[in-house]
């Protein structure tokens, strides 16, 4: 096990090597004190009106930037468009909706140190958005995600997230999770594509 558990939030420090990192990576980046100050910026980040889809997150639910997205008024929220479509006949546009918004917003299982952010997922509907197919993509990152390296990394998501999220999944879905998808994002290739807001506290998974 790692000397640090893996849910106790990263030091200063931590941040600050994985902000740096990731920065040489071609993300941009910015540390916060907390999820409120990540709400009041991504009104600054989202321009009113733009769609916008929200990938499953305990961070996004947590702090309220989940339904400022999705139930404001202010953007066109995909989510709720695609949960109104019928899924047997609409599954292929459903889809298309949520790959291809202009921002995708949400978090990930951890970041590393070394500068590459590590996803998670059971049906994969975000791993698009995050890899390229949307214009714009937004992460935020509680303290205690911020690992050392890659390997930690897939440990924290198979010891901490998962089993956390097998308790959400049969709440809400009356089924148990799975590590269906996993995409790592060691570097964004178009400046200005992908923002990260790293916060100094812990929040979600």
């Amino acid at each position: 096990m790692p000397a640090t558990p893996l849910a106790d939030p990263a030091s200063a420090q931590r941040l600050e090597r994985a902000a740096a990192a990731l920065t040489e990576h071609g993300f941009t980046v910015e540390i916060l004190d907390d999820a409120a100050a990540a709400r009041t910026r991504i009104k600054d980040l989202i321009p009113e009106g733009a769609s916008v889809f929200t990938g499953a997150s305990e961070t996004l639910r947590l702090s309220g930037i989940d339904e400022d997205i999705n139930a404001s008024g202010r953007y066109d929220a995909v989510k709720p468009r695609g949960l109104a479509m019928d899924r047997a006949t609409q599954l292929r546009e459903i889809w298309r909706l949520m790959s291809t918004p202009d921002v995708i917003v949400g978090s990930v299982a951890a970041v590393t140190e070394t500068g590459s952010l590590v996803v998670a997922s059971a049906s994969g509907s975000q791993v698009p958005g995050y890899a390229g197919a949307a214009a714009h993509a937004i992460w935020i990152v509680g303290a205690q995600k911020v690992v050392s390296d890659l390997p930690t990394a897939l440990r924290r998501i198979e010891d901490h997230c998962l089993p956390l999220e097998n308790d959400r999944a049969m709440k809400v879905y009356g089924k148990p999770s799975a590590l269906n998808r996993l995409l790592i994002l060691n570097a964004e290739p178009h400046p200005g594509r992908g923002t990260v807001l790293l916060l100094r506290e812990t929040i979600g998974f």
